[in-house]
C-alpha cells in the first residue's frame, strides 16, 4: 500500500490543477492513495471524496456569513478523515480563506503542508504571510512575481509556472465548432463568461442579457455561454428568457479561441482567454458591501490578472457599478468595430502568455517539489526512530 494524501480544492480551477498533479504524483507513485476535498475532475481522477468542493463555492466577504454553519461543517469533515487516515502530507489549493485553518489544525497533528496556488497576499490582507509561514512547508506559485516576494518574507516559495499555460487549447476547428453549435458563420462570436459559481454568474448575467440586447439591436452577432460544470448548462438555460444566447455544455476554450470578442468574470478564465489570444473585456460584482470593506483592503493598480501580468491596462476592467449592460455594450462594439485595436490587443496578450510560460511543465515540477518533501518527512521520521 502506497503513501496516503490528501488533496483539497475548492473551486474550479483549483479542481483542475490539483487533478492534474494527482495523475503526474500517481504516475511516479502509482500504490498512492488521494482523498479529500474533490470537484469533478479530482474525482475523475481517482480522489476519494470525503467532502464536495461545490459545498464551499461562495464568493465575497459578506455573502460568505449566511454560508459559515455549512463550511464549517464540511471543515470538520475534511479534518476528521485526515486524523483518521493519517496522510504523509496534504495538498491544499486556492481557496485561501478555507485552506489556511485546514492547514493550521494539520500542521496542529504533524501533517505537512503544500500549497499549490499561493495566496493572492500581494494584493490585499498581506497579514496573512505570517499564517503561510507558520503552517505552510512549500508554497508553489503560478505567477512570476510572486516566488521573490513570499522568499523576501519569509516563506519556502517555488515559482512553477501558470499549469494552464501548457494546457489551453482548442479542440475544434472555428468552422467545426460554428457548426457543431449551429452559430452563423458569417457573424462575429460574442462569447460570455459570467463566473463558474452560481452566486457570481445570477449577479452577473442582467447586465450581460442587458448588453446582449442592446448589441443585438444594431447587427447580427452569435452570442455563447459555456456553463462551467458547477454551475451546469440547465442553469444558465433557465436564465436567458429569449434572448439570442446559445448555452453549451463546457468546451469553454473552444468558446474562447473563436470569439472576437469574450466579455469575461475576472478570474481565472481571464488568464484562458489570454494564452488563447482573445480580446476580451473584464467585468466583476459583488455586494456593496463587499465591495467597499474589499476597496479599503485591496493595494494593486488593477483588477484583472492579466493586467497584472503586463503591469498596464491591456484589457479593459469593469467593475461594481461600472459593470452595467451599457458599459459592456459599448466597450464589446469598440473591439468589433475596430480591427486594428483587436490585433493591438492579441499583441499585449501574446507578452502575457510568454510571461506565464516556464522551461519545465508546471505541473511535474510541482509533483517533483510534493515527493521531495515526503522523502524529506520520511527521513525526520527515521532519524527521529533512530534517536
Amino acid at each position: 500500500m502506497g503513501r496516503k494524501i490528501l488533496v483539497s480544492a475548492g473551486e474550479a480551477s483549483g479542481d483542475l490543477y490539483a487533478a492534474l498533479l494527482v495523475e503526474e504524483l500517481r504516475r511516479m507513485e502509482p500504490d498512492a492513495e488521494f482523498f479529500g476535498c474533490t470537484g469533478p475532475r479530482m474525482r475523475e481522477a481517482g480522489v476519494r471524496t470525503v467532502v464536495d468542493a461545490a459545498d464551499l463555492a461562495v464568493v465575497g466577504l459578506v455573502e460568505v456569513l449566511a454560508h459559515l454553519p455549512r463550511i464549517h461543517g464540511e471543515f470538520r469533515k475534511l479534518l476528521a478523515a485526515a486524523r483518521e487516515s493519517k496522510p504523509t502530507l496534504a495538498i491544499l489549493t486556492d481557496s485561501p480563506d478555507f485552506h489556511l485553518r485546514v492547514a493550521r489544525r494539520l500542521k496542529r497533528d504533524g501533517i505537512p503542508v503544500v500549497f499549490l496556488v499561493a495566496p493572492q497576499v500581494w494584493a490585499w490582507r498581506e497579514g496573512r504571510v505570517k499564517q503561510i509561514r507558520r503552517y505552510v512547508d512549500r508554497l508553489l506559485c503560478i505567477f512570476p512575481f510572486e516566488q521573490g516576494f513570499f522568499e523576501r518574507r519569509g516563506v519556502p516559495a517555488a515559482y512553477i509556472g501558470h499549469p494552464l499555460s501548457r494546457l489551453v487549447r482548442p479542440k475544434l476547428t472555428k468552422t467545426e465548432f460554428f457548426r457543431k453549435h449551429r452559430l452563423s458563420a458569417d457573424r462575429p462570436l460574442i462569447t460570455m463568461l459570467p463566473g463558474s459559481r452560481k452566486g457570481e454568474a445570477t449577479r452577473h448575467l442582467p447586465a450581460l442579457l442587458e448588453a446582449v440586447e442592446l448589441l443585438n439591436r444594431e447587427r447580427a452577432l452569435n452570442f455563447v455561454i459555456p456553463a462551467a460544470a458547477t454551475a451546469g448548462a440547465e442553469f444558465f438555460e433557465s436564465r436567458i428568457g429569449r434572448t439570442p444566447v446559445k448555452v453549451i455544455d463546457g468546451e469553454a476554450w473552444d468558446a474562447m479561441a473563436h470569439a472576437d470578442v469574450a466579455l469575461a468574470a475576472s478570474g481565472t478564465v481571464t488568464v484562458e482567454a489570454a494564452l488563447l489570444g482573445t480580446p476580451m473585456v473584464t467585468f466583476y460584482r459583488v455586494t456593496a458591501l463587499s465591495w467597499l470593506l474589499g476597496k479599503m483592503l485591496v493595494r494593486i493598480p488593477y483588477y484583472s490578472m492579466v493586467n497584472l501580468v503586463a503591469e498596464r491596462k491591456i484589457v479593459p476592467e469593469l467593475m461594481q457599478a461600472e459593470m452595467t449592460g451599457s458599459r459592456l455594450a459599448q466597450e464589446a462594439r469598440r473591439l468589433l468595430g475596430n480591427a486594428g485595436e483587436r490585433e493591438r490587443m492579441k499583441t499585449d496578450l501574446a507578452e502575457v502568455a510568454r510571461a506565464l510560460s516556464s522551461a519545465e511543465d508546471p505541473i511535474e515540477r510541482a509533483a517533483s517539489l510534493v515527493w521531495g518533501l515526503a522523502r524529506e518527512e520520511y527521513r525526520k521520521e527515521q532519524v527521529s526512530h533512530v534517536s
